[in-house]
């Protein structure tokens, strides 16, 4: 019990200090003064996850269509935004791509590369609402570790860069995620719009591929700027390769389970169906709760007895 209570002083002292290192000019912005309100939000996620397919078990699914197409190109806006001003602070403030240590003066340029930042933690917590879809319409299958992982550790983790290190090296990740997430929830988006559509969405998996390479061109960035001596705090350096070498192996894994791997042959018969009703199980397994193969999608089958097709909620 004494080693519990040491080690809670310990953190308790260390975060202190921790404090008299931070970013002085983020302390008062939303959700910045203390970790609490994103533990509380992160929290509250989890606890959707557990309590979220108790309450729908016996209901219908809601179908939200109108809702996704809305909250997707509202999305894609939303990191238009985001690239855009991280683009133009950047170059305002002549940052180098390389390497570029934080400033935390009160320059206008720095500030507002300060804030285009938040605005990138902001997107991480609505982007919580992409899993609340996939639980509303009943896509559990869809709501992996890798999708829980991503989404939790994003934006939990995200509140500690904001709090020390809102500028520097810090806006070339968020850059890079801010294009993707537009082509990634501009796919969301057209899915979405129905089956019409959702047949010219050919390039699903080579949003996957971007993503990986993503996380590689993170690693080998970071390396370098470590190998330079780039004058950015070490640990987040050494944290970044860490955090990005977990995603490489879990996106690794899902690209091989869904686009690689050859379908199990029972004996002579024909090849099993893939998991998922035909969608690949993972992160960008279909748009936020809209399969591409909705029109094939079969019965679910619950206790052993085919369950009757139901008209879904509508809006």
């Amino acid at each position: 019990m004494d080693i519990v209570t040491h080690l809670i002083n310990d953190t308790f002292e260390f975060y202190k200090w921790g404090l008299t290192i931070a970013d002085k000019r983020v302390e008062k912005w939303p959700l910045m003064d203390s970790p609490l309100p994103t533990l509380a939000i992160s929290s509250s996620y989890l606890l959707f996850l557990w309590l979220g397919p108790k309450f729908m078990r016996n209901r219908e699914p809601f179908q939200l269509r109108k809702t996704l197409i809305v909250y997707n190109f509202s999305m894609v806006i939303f990191n238009v935004f985001i690239f855009k001003e991280l683009f133009l602070a950047a170059r305002a403030a002549n940052y180098s791509y390389l390497c570029q240590q934080v400033d935390y003066s009160d320059d206008p340029n720095e500030v507002r590369m300060a804030a285009a930042l938040w605005w990138y933690f902001v997107s991480k917590g609505v982007e919580y609402l992409d899993t609340v879809f996939f639980i509303l319409r009943k896509k559990f299958n869809h709501v992996t570790f890798l999708h829980v992982y991503h989404h939790c550790t994003m934006f939990t983790l995200w509140w500690i860069g904001i709090k020390w290190v809102a500028g520097g090296q810090s806006f070339f990740g968020a850059h890079m995620n801010a294009a993707i997430h537009v082509l990634m929830y501009l796919y969301y988006g057209l899915a979405a719009c129905g089956p019409k559509i959702q047949k010219y969405l050919w390039w699903k998996k080579y949003l996957t591929i971007i993503q990986m390479i993503q996380f590689h061109v993170t690693i080998g960035h970071t390396a370098l700027s470590l190998y330079t001596d780039c004058p950015f705090p070490k640990w987040m350096h050494w944290c970044l390769i860490g955090y990005a070498l977990t995603f490489i192996v879990l996106f690794g894994n899902f690209y091989y389970q869904t686009y690689r791997r050859q379908p199990r042959r029972e004996g002579s018969s024909k090849p099993s169906k893939a998991v998922s009703n035909g969608a690949p199980n993972g992160m960008l397994a279909a748009s936020n709760g809209v399969s591409g193969k909705m029109a094939e999608k079969p019965a679910v089958v619950e206790n052993g007895r085919r369950k009757r097709k139901g008209r879904a909620k509508r809006d």
